[in-house]
């Protein structure tokens, strides 16, 4: 349990003192830089936060594979970080990236396409 001390370092403080969950990871909000548009969430280690501020190009962290991975790494379809903005406990992050394609597996330039419209799903943008 953080002391008082620790809290008010890590939300008035300068220094980055991530604050990872239970299963060691942290939530990323990615969002283009330029459109403001959030393209996709995921989730961060600190091997993952590490690369992504040594190499300005964003790692995460795959709950599903277990493992670290590059976004493009197989695509090519890399997110060129600009800015990294920590919330006030420092649990989550904002990345603004230049996307270098589509964001999403599908090929969607976002992974957030479709609206809740009532109990279906809507495209909203292309």
């Amino acid at each position: 349990m953080p002391t008082p001390h620790e809290n008010d370092a890590r939300e008035q403080g300068t220094q980055l003192m991530p604050k990872f969950d239970s299963n060691g990871l942290l939530t990323a909000v990615v969002q283009h830089e330029d459109s403001q548009d959030i393209l996709m969430v995921a989730f961060m280690d600190q091997a993952a936060l590490d690369l992504t501020l040594s190499s300005g190009v964003a790692h995460f962290y795959s709950r599903s594979r277990a493992r670290l991975w590059k976004k493009g790494e197989t695509s090519g379809n890399t997110l060129a970080v600009a800015e990294v903005l920590v919330d006030c406990d420092q649990d989550a992050l904002v990345l603004k990236v230049t996307p270098g394609g589509p964001t999403c597996h599908t090929g969607a330039s976002s992974c957030f396409y479709r609206a809740v419209s009532g109990d279906t799903l809507v495209p909203v943008k292309p």
